[in-house]
Formats: structure tokens, sequence, C-alpha cells
């Protein structure tokens, strides 16, 4: 491939995978919501160790059509990585820009005979709906019509369905292969805290008393990044969507915490030892063996991906030096 878009561009993931596809030798068109953040992901994909001297960056927003033609002109793959940032208790303010802003994307790319589009959905446009043994893999849905469903999970299924009915009934050849992470988390090439690093930077502050009480499946930025890139090479992945995660067991936010104390010294001292009240989650099984047996995937150990991001978030100074844990 000479040139892809990748939507997202200043995002975690998005900064991560486009400073890959850049270390292999692809021209790179991402997508800004604003030209302010141009500078702060030029430095990100540097940080990275890539030349963004091959990066074209443009401004499309998932909640217009304004650029997304332009955008998706000329290029030999897609990757849809962008989410909107939404922070709203209201169900249609985070589902519906996520569902139309996916189909956005996919309209351009289908009218510019685009080969091939790589989404990023989610675990939990899969395992969020119950089941009498909660043991997942691409086989399983989070049903929207699930009682009590939380905004972004329903968002995460309503695209993804979206996006496969899509290309069913309008690709016109576009192919398409959505990738499902789990809780993503792995070293940050950009200096804002988002997402899971929010969690690591209260953790590590000393800002939380207690940790949820929860059992997650743990991915590596890096992993998930390539992960990407093998999703768009691999012919035969098309039609397909793959979990991402780490080997092993589920995790709780007890067992992260415990990683940082025993492995970082100081750093850990101010990690939390106690869970909130609340019932004891069931066993969680998430299953990665289709990303593995058909994309080579090969994930990091879970311990190792949580000692690199708290030592990220240090080394990029996003960690306070003050004792925050709450009397």
């Amino acid at each position: 491939m000479s040139r892809v878009l990748v939507t997202g561009a200043s995002g975690y993931l998005g900064t991560r995978l486009i400073a890959d596809l850049l270390h292999s030798g692809v021209q790179v068109r991402g997508t800004l919501r604003s030209r302010a953040a141009e500078a702060d992901v030029r430095a990100a994909v540097r940080r990275g160790g890539a030349d963004d001297a091959e990066l074209e960056l443009v401004v499309a927003s998932l909640t217009h059509d304004d650029g997304w033609a332009a955008a998706a002109a000329g290029v030999d793959g897609v990757y849809h990585v962008a989410s909107p940032m939404i922070q709203t208790s209201e169900v249609d303010e985070v589902v519906i820009p996520a569902r139309d802003g996916t189909l956005r994307v996919l309209h351009a790319a289908r009218d510019a005979a685009v080969p091939r589009v790589v989404l990023t959905s989610s675990f939990a446009a899969v395992g969020y709906s119950p089941k009498p043994v909660r043991d997942y893999d691409e086989s399983d849905w989070t049903d929207p019509t699930t009682p009590g469903l939380p905004a972004y999970p329903l968002s995460k299924a309503v695209a993804e369905r979206a996006a496969w009915d899509f290309i069913d009934t309008e690709g016109a050849g576009t192919e398409l292969v959505v990738i499902n992470p789990t809780w993503i988390a792995g070293p940050t090439l950009t200096t804002a805290a988002r997402s899971s690093l929010q969690l690591f930077v209260a953790m590590l502050e000393g800002s939380m008393a207690a940790v949820p009480k929860q059992l997650f499946g743990i991915a590596d930025v890096r992993d998930v990044a390539q992960l990407h890139i093998a999703a768009m090479s691999t012919p035969e992945a098309a039609g397909r969507r793959y979990l991402a995660l780490a080997d092993g067991p589920t995790l709780s936010f007890l067992d992260v915490a415990g990683v940082l104390r025993d492995r970082l010294g100081a750093l850990g001292a101010r990690v939390p030892t106690q869970e909130m009240p609340g019932d004891d989650p069931t066993p969680l099984v998430i299953h990665n063996d289709r990303a593995k047996r058909e994309l080579g995937f090969r994930p990091r150990p879970a311990e190792t991906t949580i000692v690199e991001t708290a030592e990220s978030v240090r080394d990029l100074e996003m960690v306070s030096s003050e004792d925050r844990r709450q009397p």
C-alpha cells in the first residue's frame, strides 16, 4: 500500500497506528476534528520514532459530511479508528454520532472505491449482554435491547452492526474487517491522559481510595495497532471480526494495582489496595484464538503492558508527585 487514511489521528491508538504505518514505508493521511491538534499529533508520531514527513493531516468530523470525500480520495485502505468524544448521559447523543460517523466514513470509502476498511470496534460490541457462562468469542454480540445497557457499549454495538449492514447492502466491493479490542493500555505517544491512561494516572497519584470491582481483558496498544495492519494486509480477513487481548486469564483492577505495587517500587507506592463494595463478578473468559490463527497475533504479556503503561505516563510527566490519597 502506498497511502492509507487513518481517522482519529490524534488519539491513543491512532497515533500509535500512524507511527507504525510510517515505519513500514506507508504514506498516511490522518483526520483531525480541528487543525489545532496538528502539532501535538506530529510530536506524538515523532515520539514513536517515525518521520512525519509522509504524514498528511486533514480536518473531518464524524458529525458532519464536510471533508470525508476528499479524505478518502486516492487512498488504498481506510483505518476507521476515530470514535466520538461525547460526555453525556443522553443515550442518543452517544449512539447516533457513533453510528452516523461510521457510516460517513464507509460511504466515503465506498464512493472512492477503497478496497478495504478496517474498523476499530470494541469488546463492548461483543460481551455486554448476559450469558449463563461468560465465555466470549467473535460469534457473540452485545444485544442493543439488553435492559440497562450503558451508552458506550450500546453505541459500539449499534455502530458495528450498522457497518456490517452497510457493507452487505451498499458496499459495492469495499471489504470490511473489524477489530474488537478489550481494555486498551500500553505506552502512550500522546501527552493527554485519555481512556485507560486516566485510570493509571489516578492509581499512581493516589487519588483513588479503591478500585472498581470488575473483570476485563487487557490489550496492548502496540499489539492492537499491529493487528489492524495485519487485518488490512491479509486477504482472508475480509468479512471477519477479531478480538484483541493478551493471553491468560482476565484481570481485575485490583490485579492491575497489585502489578503496579509489586513492580514499580516508589512509583507504585500510592496505588490503592482495596476494591469498592459490591458483588464479586462472575468468571469471564475471552478468546483471542482467531486473531492468533488467522492474523499471526502474538500479544505481549499483560504484566508487561501494565508496567510499561505506568512507566510511560511517568516518563511523560503525566503523574503528579503530590500524594492525593483520599483520607
